[in-house]
């Protein structure tokens, strides 16, 4: 087992199959020691936690547990694409967008749900670079889409 899924399995955390692609897509691309992830949800054993938007569907509270589930996702894409979390050296980028009502204005504390669950499971090289935009829809009535941009050793 590696370092970051005991961490994991410390945090109380099971680390589930990565989830299947829903459209014409590879879920991970790698060049040179960054690899690019497509863009993930919140979802538990093949079904969403939570659909619709923040600020009339979803709670903020909701929006970050669904962004630590998101972040979750993440981590079981690149398991499948390195073989081995320890690879992980950091998450250098995150970029989120959030399905809101027109007058809901935070998304930053929506994303902070994958934010601090980076930086619980993998401390330092958990830390990164963010962006959290807001728009008025997601595919399949998602409340939040999740994509990174790790350096691998």
């Amino acid at each position: 087992m590696s370092r970051i899924e005991q961490r994991l399995k410390e945090l109380g955390y099971t680390l589930p199959p990565p989830p299947p692609r829903m459209a014409n897509y590879v879920s991970c691309v790698q060049t040179g020691n960054l690899v690019y992830t497509s863009g993930a949800g919140c979802y538990v054993d093949g079904k969403p936690l939570y659909l619709g938007r923040l600020g009339t569907d979803v709670t903020i509270e909701q929006g970050y547990e669904a962004a630590k589930i998101t972040a979750l996702n993440l981590l079981a894409l690149l398991k499948s694409e390195l073989g081995d979390l320890d690879r992980i050296t950091r998450i250098v980028k995150l970029f989120a967008l959030v399905s809101s009502a027109p007058d809901f204005y935070e998304q930053p504390q929506v994303i902070n749900g994958a934010s601090d669950f980076f930086i619980e499971v993998l401390g330092e090289a958990g830390q990164h670079a963010r962006a959290a935009a807001g728009t008025s829809v997601l595919p399949f009535n998602n409340p939040i889409e999740i994509e990174l941009i790790v350096e691998v050793s």
